[in-house]
């Protein structure tokens, strides 16, 4: 599954890179024209005012050729979404594709997944290494730049922006476009790039809204049956004496500092809790992946799982708090006490 999802993402990040030059998808300012998948997309108005269509023929066409496309994207997006949540973000989005590669780069320089975190993350087999922060900041000043120049070919003809910038030619109006755009997202790479998905992203948070109104989205689960524990009022031996493991009480990694899908998340989200706990999730699978690859070093099935359908929907339920029987307070309560 990893194998498929970097396969994903990295033929969707040249996809983003080369489509402004591949005329794909891009305004042109310059011209004030859309193009998509190599042709000019009009709506035939500058047509229409010359007179040379009718109302009925333009009518036809904005129907055609924006509301109904607009119609499919959406609706396919969102329904994708119902069913399995920010799969957008974690198979697909270039920007999540650089969360996860400067996570592992500062990882690497420091043992943490964001300079805010209070404690290091540890992972099996990396020893940090203080050589790999000049690496972790050019390499988010590098990517910072390349997203504000690819930006800037989908709003300008992009043989002319790479033209003068290889020719040192380039228009004050490009410069100032790029030296902001390149410091605003290496700050955000540098600071923010995990609240931004967060939080700031209208796209994912679009998703989540989407997922979370679906009972049966998929969602990752935690085999609270499988990890029982026994009871203080019956013999540890007796299956009447045990009662469901709590996520938080899951001790059974053999990693040595536990909570192996804790420490796999690159959303600091808690892959054991509830639904409504993971409401950034991206659906990206490491947590039940690291489960798996630790329950198995200890011939013992994983406690994480993907859930779907019935089995979300159980998730979901279990969310809720139960209720707790009490003294009867309403009428109907006590007509059920009298009889």
């Amino acid at each position: 599954m990893q194998r498929q999802r970097r396969a994903c993402q990295i033929a969707f990040f040249a996809l983003f890179l080369c489509a402004p030059a591949l005329n794909l998808l891009r305004f042109d300012l310059t011209e004030v024209q859309l193009w998509v998948l190599g042709q000019r997309w009009s709506l035939g108005i500058d047509t229409f005012r010359q007179g040379l269509i009718g109302p009925g023929e333009m009518a036809w066409r904005l129907l055609l050729r924006a509301l109904l496309p607009a119609l499919l994207i959406v609706g396919g997006f969102l329904a994708v979404a119902w069913r399995y949540g920010r799969l957008y973000c974690g198979w697909l989005c270039p920007h999540f594709s650089l969360v996860e590669l400067l996570n592992h780069t500062l990882q690497k320089a420091c043992g943490r997944l964001s300079l805010w975190d209070p404690k290091p993350t540890p992972q099996r087999g990396l020893t940090p290494d203080r050589r790999w922060w000049p690496v972790f900041v050019l390499l988010c000043l590098l990517m910072g730049f390349a997203w504000a120049i690819t930006l800037l070919t989908y709003l300008l003809p992009p043989a002319d922006v790479w033209g003068r910038l290889l020719h040192g030619t380039s228009t004050p109006g490009q410069v100032r476009f790029l030296v902001a755009g390149t410091a605003v997202f290496t700050a955000e790479f540098l600071f923010a790039r995990h609240l931004f998905c967060r939080f700031g992203c209208a796209v994912g948070l679009f998703q989540s809204l989407v997922w979370m109104a679906n009972p049966r989205g998929r969602v990752v689960g935690f085999a609270r049956d499988a990890g029982r524990l026994p009871t203080a009022s019956a013999a540890p031996a007796a299956p009447s004496g045990l009662q469901a493991a709590h996520p938080s009480q899951c001790r059974s990694c053999d990693e040595p500092h536990g909570n192996a899908c804790d420490r796999a998340c690159p959303m600091h989200l808690p892959p054991r809790q509830f639904k409504r706990r993971k409401f950034s999730c991206v659906q990206c699978g490491l947590c039940v992946q690291a489960c798996e690859h630790s329950q198995s070093a200890q011939q013992r099935a994983p406690l994480l799982q993907w859930s779907i359908g019935v089995d979300a929907l159980r998730e979901s339920l279990r969310a809720r708090p139960r209720e707790t029987p009490s003294a009867p307070t309403s009428r109907a309560a006590g007509n059920a006490m009298e009889h």
